[in-house]
Order: structure tokens, then sequence, then C-alpha cells
């Protein structure tokens, strides 16, 4: 009867482990569902407020020196685009009211274009823009054209100002209307920019 016993409650114990166990199942699916409703709501939300970025970067060069290579449309070609893209088309009338035309060529050669107006110039100090996605003709497209995340305006405004002191220029870039979703992402795509843009001052 002890052995009967003993055995008895090895398996009463044994049946508590297993509801125990899908229980404890149950429970994780149920957070991992919570946790995976939250995300999806996080990114929804991510994607359809805007915000504004700024990124910052000094070069170790006039402002005179910096403008032209920023402006320059065959200078543009070798920085404008994050690393390992191109830029093999650049248009660039810079004066209030003209107009601009960017390329940027990915590894797999798929292009994306924007276009934009200059709204406020003010030499070797500062650029205001309002860019937008386009096709190679500079007409405004949706920037789900190129499967680029988020809810974009059907444009944003773009300022860049030049701050020189010692010899040296700080660029500091603005932009307003970028996706939340996206901003890390454009951050990321300038200081790449930075990057190709020091090798042109070498």
């Amino acid at each position: 009867m002890f052995i009967k016993g003993v055995l008895f409650d090895k398996i009463l114990n044994i049946k508590f482990s297993i509801s125990e166990l899908i229980m404890n199942k149950k429970t994780l699916f149920s957070i991992l569902i919570g946790i995976s409703l939250l995300l999806t709501f996080l990114v929804f939300i991510a994607s359809q407020k805007s915000t504004l970025i700024v990124v910052e970067h000094t070069f170790d060069a006039s402002a005179e020196k910096v403008w032209q290579l920023w402006n320059d449309p065959e200078a543009m070609k070798k920085w404008w685009s994050p690393k390992s893209y191109t830029a093999p088309v650049i248009k660039n009338d810079l004066r209030v009211d003209g107009v601009f035309l960017l390329s940027m060529q990915a590894p797999d050669g798929k292009i994306s274009w924007n276009t934009g107006k200059y709204i406020e110039i003010i030499p070797l100090k500062k650029i205001v823009s309002m860019m937008s996605f386009s096709d190679e003709n500079g007409n405004v497209v949706p920037a789900s054209t190129y499967g680029v995340p988020g809810k974009w305006p059907d444009e944003i405004k773009v300022t860049v100002e030049f701050i020189e002191s010692n010899g040296k220029t700080q660029v500091k870039i603005k932009e307003e209307g970028i996706p939340l979703i996206m901003s890390l992402f454009a951050k990321l795509g300038w200081q790449q920019q930075f990057d190709k843009f020091e090798e042109l001052l070498k």
C-alpha cells in the first residue's frame, strides 16, 4: 500500500507539472501576443508621426570652401548619397526659386530621385529648400514609389547653416517632416554623407 501511495503521489506530481507547463506556455504565449501587438502599435504610430531631425558636423575648412563643394554639381556627385550608394545625376540651380534634381543609386542599380526648390539663400551662411521625392524628370511622386516607410508629406523643409569659426566650419542641417520611423536612418544617412564630404577636403 505504501508503494502504491508513493507511486500515486508521483503520478499526481507529474500531472501537476504537465498542467503547470501548459499554463506557463499559455501565459508566455499571451505575453508574446501582447508584446507583438504593442510593437505593431508603436510602429504604426512611428510611421504616422513626423518629426524634426537635426544633424551637424564640423569640417576643418573655411565656409567658402565648404560652400563651394556643398553646391557644385560635380562635387555633389561624390558626396550626395550614403555609404555604398552613388549619385550619377545631379542638377543644381542655386538661387531663390531655383530647382534641383538629385539622384541616388543603390548597389543593386536602382535609382531614387529627389527634386525641390530653393526658398532662401544667404551666401556662405544659409540655404533653405523644400524637397520631395520625384521621378527622373523631376515630377513629384509619393515616397511609397521607392518603398520608403512612413507617412511622408508632399515636401519637407531642409535648412542648412554654415557657421565658420577659427578656420573651421560647422554645418547644421534641419529636416522638418521626416516620419519618426525614418528619423534614425535619416541621421545615419547624413553622417555617412559627411564622411564622404570629408574625403573631398583631403
